[in-house]
């Protein structure tokens, strides 16, 4: 079967590429922005998806990226049929904030266990993105999630407390609620 590069989405690009990783012993964890398009149902659009290979050792990465068609462009890789798209691979572990404790949602997809952010995580991803790097889209992009997904609000708050950005969970709560 062939992948379709030209129209992919995030959320199809995510599965293939994470499920012939995985079949190939390379572990990776969806973060970033492209969780949040899985989430919306491509109603956010990412432009690329951030993995965390959750292991220390890249070795097994670039052959089976080469594999797929992709080619590495310094800490990009590109396939030359997909346009709209790149992938970026950051090193373990996988962390929002100072929290490194993180456990993944396991999706099933074609017989492979796939590991995205859960929607919690997600959002509280998003809101470090909104704290730290002052990017008021994370915060949009963190009540898109929240509004179509079961979050654990709690855990967000405690996180936030920790994180000393109590005022961002505030914003976040008060834009939910519009």
């Amino acid at each position: 079967m062939s992948f379709n590069y030209e129209s992919c989405s995030e959320e199809e690009l995510w599965k293939y590429v994470a499920s012939e990783l995985t079949r190939n012993n390379v572990d990776v964890i969806l973060v970033g922005g492209a969780v949040v398009s899985v989430y919306t149902e491509g109603a956010y659009k990412s432009g690329d998806l951030d993995f965390v290979l959750n292991d220390f050792v890249r070795t097994k990465l670039n052959p089976v990226m080469a594999m797929l068609g992709f080619t590495q462009r310094g800490r990009y890789y590109k396939h030359p049929k997909c346009e709209h798209l790149f992938i970026e691979f950051a090193s373990f572990p996988a962390s929002i904030g100072d929290d490194y404790n993180i456990e993944p949602l396991e999706v099933e997809h074609e017989g492979q266990c796939l590991k995205i952010f859960s929607p919690t995580d997600c959002v509280r991803d998003r809101l470090a993105s909104y704290a730290y790097f002052s990017a008021r889209e994370c915060l949009d992009q963190a009540v898109m999630v929240a509004k179509k997904h079961p979050i654990n609000f709690e855990k967000v708050k405690s996180w936030c407390k920790q994180e000393k950005i109590e005022k961002k969970y505030e914003d976040f709560i008060s834009e939910l609620q519009k």
